[in-house]
C-alpha cells in the first residue's frame, strides 16, 4: 500500500520498491484520461475532475501527495499580483492581471506586516489545517497526506511586494529589508504556531530561496535573515515531532547545508539542485524527493527519459527515504506517451 511505502520512507525504513509522488500529473486531463479511462478535461464539473484526479493518483501509487494551507490568501487583497503565465491545461490559469498594494521602495522598506495583517485567529486557524488535513486523507485514502505552509518566509515577501519592488528594496538598503524580513517572520510565526498543534504527522515547508541559477540574494544576507527566521518558524514543528520536508524551486545547492541545520527531515527539489550531494552528505540521515529533469519527458526520447530515470534511481535507490518524482511538475503539455513511458521506467527501475 502506498501509506505503508510513504509512511516507512519518512522513518527511513526501506521499502520493496522505491516510493514516489508527483506534482500537476494529476491534472493533466489528457493522461489521467489515457490512465484511468475516465474521459475528463479541464472544463468538466469538479465532481468528475476530482474523481478522475483521485483515481490518477491511486493507479500511479503516489505514496504522498504534496499540499499546503498557508497561501497568499492569508494577505487579502493587501499583496502583489505579478500576472500568471500560461500553465494549467487549457490555459485556464492564464491571468494579465498586474496591481500591487505598494506604491514604491519607501513604503516597502516601512512595511510592517503585523500591523498590517494583525493577530490571527489560532484556533480558527487550527481548525482550517485540520480540514484541510482531513480533506487530503479523505481524497487520498491510500497516501501519506499533509498540510503545510507555502509562504515560509521569501515566498512571503514576493507575494506581497512582487519581483520588482522586492529586488529593489533589498539592493537599495539591504539592511533595512532584513529587518521587514524579520517582521515578516513575527507574522508568519503565528501560523507556523497553529500548524504545530494541528492534527496533520507532516508539515511541508515551502519557500523558493532561489531560482534557477541560484540564490537571489547574497549568500551573507541569506544567512542573517531568511535561514533565522525559517529556523525560528520550524522550532514549534520540531518540537511537537511533526516530520517536516522542506521544497524550493530552482537551484539550491549551495544552501543545502543552511537547510538542513534548520532542523527538517527532508528535502524536496527540483533537477537543477544536485540530488547526488544530498544523497551522499544526508542519505542516510533525510529524506529526499526527486529530481527528473521535466524537460526530458517535454522533448526527449524514450532512451533519454529511461536514462533520466535510471540517473535518479541510482543516486536514490540505496537511500530508504529517496522518493521517486519528476522536478517541477508534469505539466499538460507534456506528451501523453512520455509520460506514460516514465511511469514504465519508474515501475521497472523502482524495485529494490
Amino acid at each position: 500500500m502506498s501509506f505503508t511505502d510513504g509512511w516507512a520512507a519518512l522513518n527511513l525504513e526501506q521499502t520493496d520498491r522505491v516510493p514516489r509522488t508527483e506534482y500537476s500529473a494529476e491534472t493533466h486531463w489528457d493522461l489521467v484520461s489515457a490512465v484511468t479511462d475516465i474521459k475528463v478535461t479541464a472544463f468538466d464539473n469538479s465532481e468528475l475532475q476530482s474523481k478522475a484526479r483521485n483515481e490518477f493518483i491511486k493507479r500511479w501509487n503516489y505514496d504522498f501527495v504534496w499540499s499546503v494551507w498557508v497561501l497568499s490568501h492569508i494577505f487579502g487583497e493587501k499583496k502583489t499580483s505579478m500576472g500568471h503565465a500560461e500553465y494549467a491545461s487549457e490555459g485556464l490559469d492564464f491571468s494579465t492581471e498586474i496591481y500591487s498594494h505598494f506604491n514604491d521602495v519607501r513604503e516597502v522598506l516601512n512595511f510592517d506586516p503585523v500591523e498590517e495583517y494583525g493577530q490571527i485567529d489560532k484556533k480558527a486557524v487550527i481548525e482550517a489545517l485540520n480540514a484541510h488535513y482531513d480533506e487530503n486523507k479523505e481524497n487520498f485514502p491510500d497516501a501519506v497526506n499533509m498540510t503545510g505552509c507555502y509562504v515560509s518566509c521569501v515566498s512571503g515577501l514576493i507575494e506581497m511586494f512582487g519581483w520588482e519592488l522586492l529586488l529593489e528594496a533589498c539592493g537599495y538598503d539591504p539592511e533595512k529589508f532584513g529587518q521587514v524580513t524579520n517582521r515578516y517572520g513575527d507574522f508568519i510565526l503565528q501560523y507556523f504556531e497553529a500548524l504545530a498543534e494541528c492534527k496533520s504527522p507532516v508539515i511541508m515547508v515551502h519557500d523558493d530561496i532561489c531560482w534557477t541559477s541560484g540564490g537571489i540574494f547574497r549568500p551573507e544576507w541569506y544567512r542573517k535573515f531568511v535561514f533565522p527566521n525559517l529556523k525560528r518558524c520550524i522550532a514549534p514543528l520540531i518540537d511537537s515531532g511533526k516530520k517536516v520536508l522542506f521544497t524550493s524551486d530552482g537551484n539550491y545547492t549551495e544552501y543545502i547545508d543552511d537547510v538542513a541545520a534548520l532542523g527538517v527531515n527532508g528535502f524536496v527539489l527540483e533537477p537543477t539542485t544536485d540530488m547526488k550531494y544530498i544523497a551522499e552528505k544526508y542519505g542516510k540521515t533525510h529524506v529526499f524527493v526527486g529530481n527528473a529533469d521535466t524537460r526530458i519527458l517535454l522533448q526527449g526520447s524514450r532512451e533519454d527519459i529511461y536514462n533520466e530515470v535510471k540517473r535518479c534511481m541510482d543516486i536514490g535507490k540505496q537511500c530508504n527515504g529517496f522518493f521517486m518524482a519528476v522536478g517541477n511538475h508534469i505539466p499538460s503539455n507534456t506528451p501523453v506517451e512520455n509520460a506514460l513511458y516514465y511511469n514504465e521506467c519508474y515501475e521497472k527501475l523502482g524495485r529494490r
